[in-house]
């Protein structure tokens, strides 16, 4: 397996865990319903996506299909930072003290980043 994917998977997971507990917890009180469900979905994407780069990291254990498996694993980070990274934004946009207008585009940059992922696993070969 590579050890880089795999940190990027256990880094992602931590990650996922502690955004998802700080916004149930800490940002509950701060948030509407629309914008907490915002976050949550973030979270949702992120803990998703990061089980699919765990599996990514536990194929590249076999020779064969590297490069679909390195762009794979790529696009899943893309996706999470993205996707993820801008619904974080959005939804706490009122309490940041910075705009976060430009977020919006970068959210569906990130969700073909996740399309892409699962493309280039479907290219695998046995």
């Amino acid at each position: 397996m590579t050890t880089q994917t795999l940190r990027w998977a256990a880094l992602s997971g931590a990650l996922a865990v502690s955004i998802g507990a700080f916004g149930a917890h800490g940002l509950k009180p701060h948030l509407s319903e629309y914008q907490m469900a915002i976050f949550e979905k973030g979270v949702q994407y992120q803990f998703v996506h990061t089980l699919a780069l765990l599996g990514v990291a536990l194929l590249q254990e076999h020779p064969g299909n590297q490069k679909a498996l390195r762009w794979s694993a790529r696009l899943f980070l893309v996706g999470i930072c993205c996707f993820s990274g801008s619904l974080y934004l959005l939804a706490c946009r009122d309490l940041l003290p910075f705009p976060v207008g430009w977020a919006g585009p970068v959210t569906p940059l990130g969700g073909l980043g996740f399309i892409g992922g699962w493309v280039a696993l479907a290219t695998l070969r046995r």
